[in-house]
C-alpha cells in the first residue's frame, strides 16, 4: 500500500518528504509535511496517530482494528486542534458498495425466509481477520436488521456470520448474500488491484488539508 500510495501521490504532483517503516519507526513527521498517510498495524496505529497530532499534522488513517480507541483519539484531535480522516477502506467503489449494502439491508429487513451472510477474501499477509471492511459491512447490515443482533465468525442463532478466506495475491473481495431455499440475492465488490485503495487515500489527503476535526469517507464523498 505504501508503494502504491507513493506512486499515485507523485503522479498527482505531490512530493513524498518522509517514509516511516519498521526500520525508522518513532520518527516525528518532518515540519514541511502537509499531511501524513498512516497504513501500519493495529499494534502501532494509535501511537502513530498521536505522534502526528502532536506534530500538528493532519493524518489519514487506513489501518483497521483500532476503533475502540476512537473516543481517545477524538479527544487528542480536539486538544491539538487537529484533523483526522479514518476509513476501513478508501476505495471509492467499496464506499459505494457500503451504501448499496445499507439500502439492500433496509429492503431485506423482515424477510425472515432469507439468511444474510458476509464473506471476505484477502491476501495471506493480511493481519486482521475478519477484515475491517467486512466488519463495517456487517455492522451496517446489523443496524438495519431486526433479526440479527451481532456478527460472529460462526453460524449462530441471531448472529450474522462473517466468513474469511485467505488466498495468495488477492487484493480484496467482499460479498453480502441473502440465502433462501428458493433463491439467493448477492452483491459483491472485487478489487482487481490496490490502485483503488491508494487513490482514495491520496484524495483524502488532498481534501483534509486546512480542515479541523474527525472525518470519514462519507464527508469526502458526500454520500
Amino acid at each position: 500500500m505504501g508503494k502504491a500510495i507513493e506512486r499515485i501521490a507523485q503522479d498527482r504532483g505531490h512530493v513524498v518528504v518522509q517514509r516511516v517503516g519498521s526500520e525508522n519507526s518513532g520518527e516525528t513527521p518532518v515540519e514541511n509535511a502537509d499531511v501524513v498517510i498512516e497504513f501500519s498495524t493495529p499494534s502501532s496505529v494509535v501511537a502513530n496517530i498521536k505522534a502526528c497530532l502532536n506534530a500538528t499534522k493532519p493524518v489519514i488513517v487506513g489501518t483497521t482494528g483500532w476503533l475502540e480507541h476512537l473516543d481517545e483519539i477524538t479527544s487528542e484531535v480536539n486538544k491539538n486542534n487537529g484533523a483526522l480522516l479514518h476509513a476501513s477502506n478508501f476505495s471509492i467503489g467499496v464506499n459505494i458498495f457500503f451504501e448499496v449494502n445499507k439500502h439492500l439491508a433496509e429492503m431485506m429487513n423482515g424477510r425472515i425466509e432469507y439468511t444474510p451472510i458476509v464473506e471476505e477474501t484477502h491476501h495471506v499477509e493480511k493481519l486482521d481477520i475478519p477484515s475491517g471492511t467486512a466488519i463495517s459491512i456487517a455492522n451496517d447490515l446489523i443496524d438495519r436488521s431486526d433479526s440479527v443482533e451481532a456478527w460472529s465468525e460462526l453460524n449462530e442463532d441471531r448472529k450474522l456470520q462473517v466468513v474469511s478466506h485467505r488466498k495468495d495475491e488477492v487484493p480484496g473481495t467482499h460479498k453480502v448474500s441473502y440465502r433462501s431455499e428458493i433463491d439467493d440475492i448477492t452483491i459483491e465488490h472485487k478489487a482487481h488491484n490496490r490502485e483503488g485503495f491508494a487513490i482514495g487515500a491520496v484524495l483524502a489527503a488532498e481534501w483534509i488539508v486546512g480542515r479541523k476535526g474527525v472525518f470519514t469517507m462519507k464527508d469526502l464523498l458526500k454520500f
